[in-house]
């Protein structure tokens, strides 16, 4: 008796029903299992300036920004609070001689930091690129 020859030969199937079942809650599990931290804001401790107090410059232009938002261009203050407003006061404060005057910013520490930007940009449009700022030295 030969029982073979009735039978079919049947190739073996790979079943990836369950397989993928199995992956697809593992990746369920860590997407519940998972946290995302989001940082809100980074501590920056500022550098206090030790300096000595550098030679004045012949051809500079002072611009102090007060605690309540008012721009003084050497000590004149300024009408409106716009960039435009800004820029016309710091060509107007330039000395025609002058090649290129370095602005001075002095910013009072409570000063919303919009006004320090609004005066930066003023003077890019002024076409006055020098920029620095004051600061008070260190109290040791």
């Amino acid at each position: 008796m030969n029982f073979r020859r009735g039978r079919r030969s049947e190739e073996p199937e790979i079943n990836l029903i369950p397989l993928i079942d199995v992956v697809l809650v593992i990746i369920i599990f860590l997407m519940l299992t998972t946290t995302f931290s989001k940082v809100s804001g980074l501590e920056v401790n500022l550098p206090t300036a030790d300096a000595e107090s550098g030679e004045a410059v012949a051809n500079e232009i002072d611009v102090a920004v007060t605690a309540s938002g008012e721009v003084l261009v050497n000590r004149q203050p300024v009408a409106e609070r716009s960039v435009e407003a800004i820029a016309a006061a710091l060509g107007k404060a330039t000395p025609a001689e002058a090649k290129a005057p370095v602005i001075v910013i002095s910013a009072d520490a409570k000063a919303a930091h919009q006004r320090v930007v609004d005066v930066m940009q003023a003077a890019q449009r002024a076409g006055l690129p020098n920029i620095t700022f004051a600061t008070q030295a260190s109290s040791k």
